[in-house]
């Protein structure tokens, strides 16, 4: 399969942030579409700053909102709408205007979802679950998903260049929709994932970043939890796991340590593999150190990682304050 190409203009119309553009422009050219999907969810966590992540915000219209434009930006927007433009009545849509205009006033910047396929409804309901969030938290979902948009849309985008590059597939594509429509890709990188799901070793693809990563938000300040002390460990205990109320001495290994630099993020806490090895992990943050009148000495975040899932990549952020602390997996 020949390389995939993407300029700057290509980028841009997948996701409206110049920083990303220019970076996945010069990453070009890609030997695979997976390759420059991973590609650029390096570029959009590691690479772009936070008035990146804003810029590509602003180029998406209001969720209800036709664009009034013709570029391909704005024609994919309207194609990912679609469904919510058509299960929503007239009060509907009134009320999603409503909600957006107060949305925007709370956070500073358009709500941004996902749309393909969801219906007004669906979305509504979204907003107002979200609109509850604190604006540090409601900032990184904004960015989760529009790296789902970006992605869908690299998909399009890539998968009908690699096709009219192309001069024929040997792979016939009867009875390989469903793998398809999973993972997107055509030609030969689609055979080798249908491999993987007829049981043959499936291709792994090389990873750009750490796999298990973390960084640090003080929502308390609003800004990145700057010079925390970070360790990963694993689980190598004589039981299969720790257990609860049970003593744990000796049965985590430390992988490796960081401080988190000036925008919370760790840096690299364990070796480049592109297989994990499966098992109970634990992140540790020195809190106390960090926030000696808080009520935290330290924070630990216990999570395990199973067989199927050695080789995905496991963000696991802290979101801070004196008096409280939350965790999800990231992206």
């Amino acid at each position: 399969m020949e390389e995939i190409k993407l300029d700057e203009k290509q980028a841009l119309a997948c996701c409206g942030s110049t920083q990303f553009a220019k970076q996945m422009a010069m990453a070009s050219p890609f030997p695979s579409l997976d390759h420059a999907i991973s590609a650029a969810t390096d570029i959009w966590f590691n690479k772009v700053d936070v008035n990146g992540w804003l810029e590509a915000f602003a180029a998406h219209p209001q969720i209800g909102e036709s664009p009034s434009s013709h570029t391909t930006s704005a024609q994919w927007s309207k194609g990912e709408q679609a469904t919510a433009l058509a299960t929503a009545t007239d009060s509907g849509l009134q009320e999603l205007s409503n909600w957006n205009a107060q949305y925007r006033q709370k956070f500073g910047h358009v709500f941004l979802i996902c749309a393909a396929g969801r219906s007004a409804a669906e979305i509504l309901n979204e907003l107002k679950n979200r609109y509850l969030n604190r604006p540090i938290l409601e900032l990184e979902i904004a960015a989760q998903e529009q790296m789902k948009v970006t992605e869908s849309r690299l998909r399009k985008l890539l998968s009908a260049k690699a096709k009219a590059d192309s001069t024929g597939s040997q792979y016939s594509m009867v009875g390989v929709r469903k793998a398809e429509e999973r993972v997107g890709i055509i030609g030969q990188h689609l055979n080798a994932s249908l491999e993987g799901f007829l049981g043959k070793a499936p291709q792994v693809q090389t990873r750009t970043r750490p796999p298990i990563t973390t960084h640090v938000l003080d929502v308390s300040r609003g800004s990145p939890g700057a010079g925390i002390e970070v360790h990963l460990e694993m689980w190598k205990g004589s039981q299969p796991r720790p257990l609860f109320g049970e003593i744990d001495i000796g049965g985590w290994v430390l992988q490796g340590s960081s401080t988190t630099d000036k925008d919370g993020r760790s840096g690299q806490l364990m070796s480049m593999v592109d297989a994990l090895s499966p098992g109970v992990y634990r992140i540790s943050f020195n809190t106390g150190k960090y926030c000696p009148e808080g009520f935290f000495p330290y924070v630990s975040i216990v999570f395990e990682i199973r067989e199927t899932q050695k080789f995905e990549h496991f963000h696991v952020p802290l979101l801070l304050s004196p008096f409280s602390f939350a965790t999800y997996r990231g992206s």
